[in-house]
């Protein structure tokens, strides 16, 4: 059974068309990467997945069920870009991260000593557990990431989808980051799309890519993905270069710069 299905999927916004007919499909297993340039859609393709737009144009279907009846969303852990709790709250770190549990409680939603253990495990995971008890508003913009990333997976979901989550880390940090989800990914077949403008943040952990600039320029596997005509064009003569720094550092396919080679 797919984890996402997505079948020509288009929107418009204000009168744009932000996406156009869209369709792919994600797996058990699925490590993907996602990218594209500013304003190519990629946000907007993960809200109507998660059912953020539903004036979307087309189908989904998460889990093998159509977007609409789908109501188990235990199963996913979403960290949107720039994602905060209200800033007038004094939640502590631990607050933040216990948050994920909510979705996969019925009213009236207590937390128990489980979901407290639960909560420390993950947050030894993600590193951030030296400031559990600290304020989340005082803690620096890579810390809150840390905490942030914990509240994603506290659910143990079984698909991951961020949206820029190495913004606010270190180079470390973001290997880390990334090498963490590559052994969630690897050790319970966890579904992970990762939205990122770099394809050197993730190159060497995903084995697949999604590139959309409105339209789905690519979807498939990497080994594929080296050798498409469909990308090849699209890139031009920075593919050379882009290729080069698929398993290395400092390669951002999505520059301004380069933005004349791509069509």
């Amino acid at each position: 059974m797919d984890i996402i299905e997505v079948k020509n999927l288009s929107f418009s916004y204000n009168g744009e068309e932000t996406l156009k007919d869209v369709s792919f499909t994600v797996k058990p297993g699925d490590f993907t990467g996602i990218l594209g340039p500013n304003g190519g859609g990629k946000t907007t393709l993960v809200k109507a997945i998660l059912g953020l737009l539903p004036s979307a144009k087309g189908s989904i279907k998460l889990f093998g069920r159509d977007l609409k009846h789908f109501k188990d969303w235990r199963k996913i852990g979403y960290l949107e870009q720039k994602a905060t709790p209200p800033k007038l709250m004094p939640l502590t770190a631990f607050d933040v991260a216990r948050l994920g549990l909510l979705s996969s409680k019925k009213m009236p939603r207590i937390f128990n000593a489980e979901d407290n253990r639960r909560t420390l495990c993950v947050m030894e995971t993600t590193k951030c557990i030296e400031y559990k008890d600290k304020l989340f508003n005082e803690l620096s913009g890579g810390q809150q990431q840390r905490v942030l990333m914990a509240r994603t997976l506290v659910n143990n979901p079984e698909l991951i989808i961020l949206d820029e989550p190495s913004t606010a880390l270190d180079g470390s940090s973001r290997d880390s980051l990334f090498e963490m989800l590559s052994q969630i990914n690897k050790s319970s077949d966890t579904a992970v799309l990762v939205i990122t403008h770099d394809i050197a943040d993730i190159g060497k952990y995903v084995n697949n890519f999604i590139i959309i600039d409105k339209n789905l320029i690519f979807s498939g596997e990497k080994q594929a993905f080296c050798r498409s005509e469909k990308v090849t064009e699209y890139f031009g003569p920075y593919t050379p270069h882009l290729m080069d720094h698929l398993h290395g550092e400092g390669c951002c396919p999505f520059e301004k710069e380069h933005n004349h080679e791509r069509h």
